[in-house]
């Protein structure tokens, strides 16, 4: 029988990651469901030289690269939706901090299905024949580039295809509306790439919003996406992906979203940002003063709400998952 796995964000960054780790969240859309606070974690903990995989592009790696965390990074999509171009990540790349390796969105769900698979290598039929395939920021001086998507024989047609590459990160940060001490997980709203990751990475930690009895999950089994099995640690924390959304639980801060990016386009906004939004809490009670009770209120008061109503009956106060965390470190 799997054991509880609940552990705070300091132990589960102190413990699974390292300067130079291969690190992949933003596996849902760029406004939505993401680890930012982990991100915001890595900061804490002043990890460097990261390798960042996001299936795209979420204000956890515009932050990353802007504060210079990041030397390289692989994802299919780069903006922030109505938000803008990412304004940290534009930074990172363009004063040559950061790698940035492209690929499109659809490129990326395949490549983290064929680490999931572990496969040798996924055939691609997309990307082919474009500068996708053409130019690589890890190989920048050769052209074409031979190496980010080679070119392979169908052994059945004898066909000219490319080949990407399995993704298999070292450590992912998933972010899930709902997670059992076990390591069970729900989503709720877009789920993007989160299921692929969670079997591609070779660590697998869960960000959750709520906590719920295991009860829960075995009332809708087939809702659960994640197993228990395949993740080595469960975090809470509320409003995890704040400033971005969780459906269902709290909708996107547009205004902390625009007040962000803005803040990351510039050396000075960033650390003033980082010392404000990153190194100014000691747990959860103060980031969530820092995000505003007022404002809490406001954005969990969503359209999506009732999305929740099915679970609410299992979800965990926070004494309850105090002492369930407190089991794990003692």
């Amino acid at each position: 029988m799997p054991g509880n796995k609940l552990i705070t964000l300091a132990e589960a960054v102190g413990r699974y990651t390292r300067d130079g780790v291969q690190y992949a969240s933003g596996a849902a859309l760029p406004v939505g469901s993401d680890a930012v606070v982990f991100g915001r974690e890595l900061l804490r903990q002043k990890r460097k030289n990261l390798h960042a995989i996001f299936h795209c592009n979420t204000q956890q790696l515009n932050l990353l690269a802007g504060a210079g965390a990041v030397d390289k990074a692989e994802c299919g999509f780069s903006g922030l939706e109505v938000f803008g171009f990412a304004n940290g990540l534009r930074r990172a790349v363009e004063s040559g901090q950061t790698a940035l390796e492209d690929y499109s969105n659809l490129a990326m769900a395949l490549r983290l299905l064929g680490g999931a698979m572990n496969w040798p290598f996924v055939p691609a039929t997309v990307n082919i024949g474009s500068d996708i395939q053409h130019r690589s920021a890890f190989a920048p001086d050769e052209y074409p580039a031979t190496r980010k998507i080679p070119t392979v024989t169908d052994p059945f047609s004898g066909q000219e295809i490319g080949a990407f590459s399995p993704l298999k990160p070292d450590v992912a940060a998933i972010h899930v509306s709902l997670a059992d001490p076990l390591g069970n997980a729900i989503m709720l709203g877009t789920e993007w790439s989160r299921f692929e990751l969670s079997r591609a990475a070779r660590k697998v930690i869960l960000i959750a919003d709520a906590i719920v009895d295991t009860d829960c999950m075995r009332q809708y089994p087939n809702l659960v996406r994640i197993p228990d099995i395949v993740v080595e640690a469960v975090v809470y924390h509320p409003f995890a992906a704040w400033p971005q959304s969780s459906p269902g639980l709290y909708d996107v801060d547009e205004a902390h979203m625009k007040f962000m990016n803005k803040s990351l386009s510039t050396v000075e906004g960033t650390a003033n940002y980082v010392l404000d939004y990153v190194e100014s809490y000691n747990d959860i009670d103060s980031y969530l003063d820092l995000i505003g009770r007022d404002n809490i209120e406001r954005l969990s008061n969503s359209a999506t709400s009732f999305l929740l109503d099915p679970y609410r009956k299992w979800i965990k106060t926070p004494a309850e998952i105090a002492a369930l965390t407190a089991e794990v470190t003692a």
